[in-house]
């Protein structure tokens, strides 16, 4: 039997966790205030009544003081209440706000790192974030205003009943228009069209993050923000969305709302006109005078329950939206964990005719790609720009999991080992490390948390960093960022080896890690990886083929198919795609531009 879809709202109050029960509290006292906020319309009514009954001797009302203390009683109270239901919505709402943000990360937790590829830091930080305060507008604010407004329309429809029905229904009619009119806004394919405008909004706060990490690019090139086409283009499709859906569907549903709203008394006159002459006939004027007074001050809260209706159905869509971005982060695919879990035997790694396929491509990245790599071996993935070397060391960690073949480490299959001992056994060094905004001792201690700082230090030392740290004011804990402190690509390389070898794990990925060192930088980093990769497994990226020279293997990679494997010298002797690539190299260290190239 198929699972009943549960709705946004039921969704939403999912994530409120022990505090659901003080959303419902927070209702149930928003209609009572409500109530309470209608009881001095009650009161002034009585006013009128008493006052038109003796006119023009007003002294005889004897009892116009209590019913205004009574009126303003009410008013207290009704504000007390309101204010009560608000703490009560507020704390729930900041609850599951808060709940939706640490449910999201620990689901991203659980995902592929190869899924951060593929979807930007900001467009996560906008789906949750974002999503998330959104969601907490409607519960601290707009769902104790609907209860609120829909205690208003009942109470509404028992004092039309009890005073005079047909002025009632005249103030009514302002709430049929308004209610129409917002539908047409809210309602039908214009919801849809509210859901574009929010995509279109992701997109141009991911595209806003890329344009901002891009600035440097920009401005070196002296370009502007036009040369950035995917900001530019998202900027221009945000909006024409916004353009179209507050001009070209709600321009005059909201004009209508706002005139039905805010000229309620109109709808009266009419009626008032029609049954004057038969209250004058039947001798009731002055009960006609003072319905008509009670509806006239009465007529004024129409517009405000409606505002607060109308915000609140706003409210709804929009969370409703926030929900479906939400859920695109919970659905987003989780790194499978095997129930019984293997040791691995050793630190070999061996790929057995390995395919992978990235979601959405027709070319496979990898292409039946075997290799083996025994304990304490190095092997180097080279080739050509997109031949696979990065895809093929991702699959090593699980970033991905493989389409077809398997990647055993120590002899077990990597989707059948426990995915913490598989990460604690393999440490990485990327061509693009980040380096987080806190002390470059907390940054290097990121790799083991109980490290001393004897331990940090050490692991400084031999990635060769003692040169950074005297430089700095306070050395390793400098933080990185503050007090115009900034570190050279090379050297957040060196800080980043550091953390690999204080982790002291057996297997090494190295991926183009010389990739932005100047020579300097990379003859200190060489000698780190001298130390990082002792006794260790390596499987190591490089374009620079001097730095692959000494491998145990060498795999030549193109277009995901392993072409050539072996040693260096071997490789050379057999003329193919080494043979050329070394030759290309080497041409291109010894290129020098001369006097007449200069010209």
């Amino acid at each position: 039997m198929q699972e009943k879809k549960k709705s946004d709202l039921a969704v939403l109050l999912g994530y409120a966790g022990n505090y659901k029960a003080l959303t419902f509290l927070g209702l149930t006292l928003s209609g009572i205030a409500m109530v309470l906020g209608m009881l001095p319309y009650i009161c002034v009514w009585l006013v009128a009544r008493d006052l038109i009954a003796v006119a023009p001797d007003w002294a005889k009302a004897s009892e116009v003081g209590k019913y205004g203390w009574w009126a303003f009683g009410f008013a207290i109270a009704g504000i007390a209440v309101y204010f009560f239901a608000l703490m009560c919505t507020h704390l729930a709402a900041f609850r599951t706000a808060s709940n939706i943000c640490k449910q999201g990360m620990a689901h991203l937790m659980k995902t592929p790192l190869g899924f951060f590829d593929s979807n930007a830091s900001g467009l996560l930080r906008n789906r949750l974030d974002g999503a998330a305060s959104e969601t907490e507008t409607l519960l601290a604010h707009n769902l104790a205003d609907i209860v609120g407004s829909v205690t208003m329309f009942i109470g509404m429809i028992v004092i039309m009943v009890v005073f005079d029905w047909r002025m009632g229904v005249a103030c009514l009619l302002a709430a049929v228009c308004s209610i129409l009119a917002m539908f047409t806004m809210m309602g039908g394919k214009n919801a849809k069209m509210m859901q574009e405008y929010q995509t279109a909004q992701d997109y141009m706060s991911k595209a806003g993050t890329e344009y901002v990490r891009g600035i440097p690019v920009v401005k070196v090139f002296q370009q502007t923000v036009y040369s950035f086409r995917a900001f530019r283009e998202a900027i221009e499709d945000y909006s024409q969305k916004a353009e179209s859906y507050t001009m070209g569907v709600c321009q005059v549903p909201q004009s209508i709302n706002l005139t039905a709203t805010e000229g309620a008394f109109i709808f009266m006159v009419p009626v008032a006109v029609l049954i004057a002459p038969k209250a004058l006939e039947s001798g009731n004027f002055a009960g006609f005078v003072t319905d008509f007074a009670f509806y006239a001050v009465f007529s004024a809260i129409v517009s405000t329950a409606l505002a607060r209706i109308m915000f609140a159905a706003n409210g709804m869509m929009l969370a409703s939206t926030a929900l479906g971005r939400i859920s695109q982060v919970m659905s987003a695919p989780v790194l499978k964990v095997t129930d019984h879990p293997q040791e691995p035997k050793d630190n070999s790694i061996e790929f057995k005719d390995v395919s992978f396929v990235y979601d959405g491509a027709d070319i496979p990245a990898i292409d039946h790609v075997s290799f083996r790599a025994e304990p304490g071996q190095t092997i180097a993935l080279v080739g050509p720009s997109g031949g696979g070397k990065t895809t093929a060391a991702s699959l090593i960690p699980r970033f991905w999991d493989v389409t077809g073949g398997s990647v055993l480490v120590g002899g077990v299959d990597v989707r059948e080992m426990d995915p913490h001992v598989l990460m604690d056994r393999i440490a990485f060094v990327f061509q693009n490390n980040r380096l987080f905004k806190t002390s470059i001792f907390e940054n290097v201690r990121a790799a083991r948390p109980e490290a001393s700082r004897e331990e940090v230090q050490r692991a400084l030392s031999a990635a060769r960093c003692d040169d950074i740290l005297e430089k700095l004011p306070k050395g390793m804990d400098t933080v990185i960022g503050t007090e115009g402190t900034y570190l050279s690509g090379g050297e957040q390389q060196r800080i980043a080896l550091a953390r690999a070898i204080l982790k002291d794990a057996p297997i090494v990925v190295l991926d183009e890690a010389t990739a932005f060192a100047d020579p300097e930088n990379e003859f200190l980093i060489q000698k780190a990886f001298a130390e990082l990769t002792r006794g260790r497994t390596v499987i190591m990226i490089a374009h620079r083929l001097s730095t692959v020279v000494g491998a145990d293997k060498i795999i030549v990679l193109d277009h995901g198919r392993a072409m050539e494997e072996g040693t260096h010298e071997t490789l050379q002797q057999a003329n193919g795609m080494y043979s050329r690539m070394w030759a290309d190299y080497n041409r291109a260290v010894k290129w020098r531009i001369s006097a007449g190239e200069a010209m």
